[in-house]
């Protein structure tokens, strides 16, 4: 069996399913991330978001520049919990 060129790893997407969809019609970022997941995951789209990117390119003839890199929600970079619980202590706020 051969090994799958995966592109997003942490939704275990492969590149041909995402050219798949591209030629169905999703052809934007944020589109692929409602089908698909690419960019929910751990990384955030930190991963895969480039390759993705540039295969719409390749398929639309758009330049990446023009693209949009979908929308990204806060926290973009995962946070340890201890953090936020240093603004909030029982009784406290700053």
């Amino acid at each position: 069996m051969a090994k799958a060129n995966v592109i997003c790893r942490c939704e275990e997407i492969e590149i041909d399913t995402i050219r798949e969809w591209i030629a169905r019609g999703y052809d934007t970022f944020d589109e692929l991330k409602r089908e698909l997941r690419v960019g929910m995951g751990p990384c955030q789209g930190r991963g895969c978001r480039d390759i993705i990117l540039r295969e719409i390119a390749k398929a639309t003839g758009k330049p990446v520049a023009e693209l949009s890199p979908g929308t990204m929600r806060p926290p973009v970079k995962p946070i340890k919990i201890s953090l936020l619980a240093e603004d909030f202590r029982e009784g406290e706020h700053r």
